[in-house]
């Protein structure tokens, strides 16, 4: 393999870069050195609020948009159901064949993830990331003028294929803009947004239940055009606003561009690397110590699918029928966006996010086995449990990808790697996700569903301690093993 130029590409060395400490002027002008450093770390604040304004809340809405559109058919299934103007009996879909569709979806995830992730590097983030809006939009929209089973699937499975590049995408962009210790808190600004997408799509599928016969549209087809409508509009805004790489962006002056390369110049991603290669792919592959972060995102990625999709079924299996198991919905949401932000900014602060995804696990998993323990009719206890076991699973997932990013150094490898944890995860691991809340237990309070979400997040909790452990000893063995007058490059804990 060709050597690359340090300044282009991160070393792929499976070791961390070692750099020298020792101050070539002999400790003279410790003075004058200090305040050129007060005033980068000025300039860096700076350039950090500059980038999350134009950053964060543009990406935080595109994948409020793209979970508002995947997640709303658990919405469309009971809205109006009292009525018998719901989308199983409009469309005479069994409960069976639902679950069927939506596995459909996840399949379509699956297969496209690795491969977007590689032609956003190609096309550049604004233009990748705004036709997939548009098209995913407009399936949306689709989903709308459904009949049958058939349809339903072959639908859903185009969905599944334009949102497959969105998540890992969005990962794998952030590592262009921001170190190490800056992207878990920013990972989960942008995934708590598919949190406040559960809040607000309870309440916007209240709303629109209202609107039921309109036009002589049911409600649930009403529920995917008006949510389908807003992200093909905002496709136009990501591909003339998004910004693609530092070293490329006009909003930035020439010193932030300058500021900005030389902050990731070993710490993040660069947009002049070039593509990958098979010997990158190899490489990414054959790094074992990954398949340990893609075997717990597998595991979260259970709570995570099933919450997305059957927590309005959950809510009305708690006593709350109808519309009013849609308003129900909203706080479990809502708790979980607080919580995914505070636990991200703790991992990242404390060089912690192990132990912070262990303790998140943790409590989610107590939430699910307690409702799945409670006797079914003791709905005010049940329905705490689901927000405790809802925070939980959702704050462990921002600490775990930051933690995945971290710890890999080059490029090329950063966006293979994300695209596999994502698609191993969040394509594989969410198909199990469909299943395990059934329809026939709904009576008895779901104790499947629960049991299984508690048993793979005290999975999450023992694997990412184990990790936390590995990477404890490997960086012992990278300090023994440092050069004199040097500071190693650690793994990220």
């Amino acid at each position: 393999m060709a050597e690359k130029d340090p300044s282009v590409d991160v070393e792929k060395q499976s070791q961390p870069l070692s750099e020298e400490v020792e101050a070539q002027n002999g400790g003279k002008d410790t003075a004058a050195s200090d305040e050129m450093l007060a005033s980068t770390k000025a300039r860096e604040r700076a350039l950090l609020r500059r980038q999350d304004m134009r950053i964060i809340p543009l990406s935080a809405s595109i994948y409020f948009l793209a979970y508002l559109d995947r997640s709303n058919i658990g919405n469309a299934k009971v809205l109006n159901s009292s009525t018998h103007n719901d989308m199983m009996t409009e469309t005479h879909t069994t409960n069976y064949q639902f679950t069927i569709a939506l596995m459909i979806f996840l399949i379509g995830y699956f297969l496209f993830e690795v491969p977007s992730n590689i032609l956003l590097k190609k096309f550049r983030p604004s233009r990748w990331l705004a036709f997939l809006m548009c098209s995913w939009g407009l399936i949306t929209i689709g989903i709308g003028g459904v009949h049958n089973y058939a349809q339903i699937t072959g639908v859903r499975f185009l969905l599944g294929a334009f949102e497959a590049g969105l998540f890992p995408g969005l990962v794998y962009y952030l590592t262009f803009w921001y170190k190490t210790d800056e992207r878990s808190v920013r990972v989960a600004f942008i995934l708590a947004s598919a949190t406040l997408a559960g809040a607000f799509g309870g309440a916007i599928a209240y709303g629109v239940g209202h609107i039921n016969g309109v036009r002589g549209l049911s409600g649930w087809r009403w529920l995917f055009i008006l949510e389908g409508i807003p992200s093909v509009l905002s496709s136009l805004f990501v591909f003339f606003i998004l910004p693609d790489f530092p070293e490329t962006s006009a909003w930035l002056s020439e010193d932030e561009k300058e500021l900005a390369t030389q902050r990731l110049a070993v710490d993040g991603s660069k947009g002049s690397a070039a593509s990958l290669t098979w010997q990158d792919a190899k490489e990414t592959l054959m790094d074992w110590r990954l398949y340990g972060h893609y075997a717990i995102y597998f595991a979260v990625s259970l709570p995570f699918s099933s919450l997305s999709l059957f927590t309005p079924s959950i809510v009305a299996g708690l006593g709350y029928k109808d519309l009013r198991a849609q308003l129900f919905t909203v706080p479990p949401w809502a708790i979980a966006y607080v919580a995914s932000i505070l636990n991200s900014w703790s991992g990242d602060h404390f060089n912690a996010r192990g132990l912070h995804c262990a303790g998140a696990a943790l409590v989610g998993a107590a939430g699910f086995l307690t409702s799945a323990l409670l006797p079914p009719h003791d709905y005010a206890s049940r329905y705490g449990t689901l927000i405790l076991g809802t925070a939980g699973a959702f704050a462990c997932i921002p600490p775990m990808l930051g933690w995945l990013t971290s710890n890999i150094w080059s490029t090329a490898s950063i966006g293979l790697a994300v695209a596999l944890n994502v698609s191993i995860g969040a394509g594989l691991g969410q198909i199990p996700g469909v299943w395990i809340y059934k329809a026939d237990e709904a009576e008895r309070g779901y104790p499947t569903g629960h049991g299984v979400n508690a048993a793979m997040l005290f999975f999450v909790a023992i694997g990412a301690v184990c990790l936390r452990i590995f990477y404890g000893i490997k960086n012992k063995h990278v300090l023994r093993n440092a050069p004199a007058g040097t500071t190693p490059r650690l793994y990220a804990l």
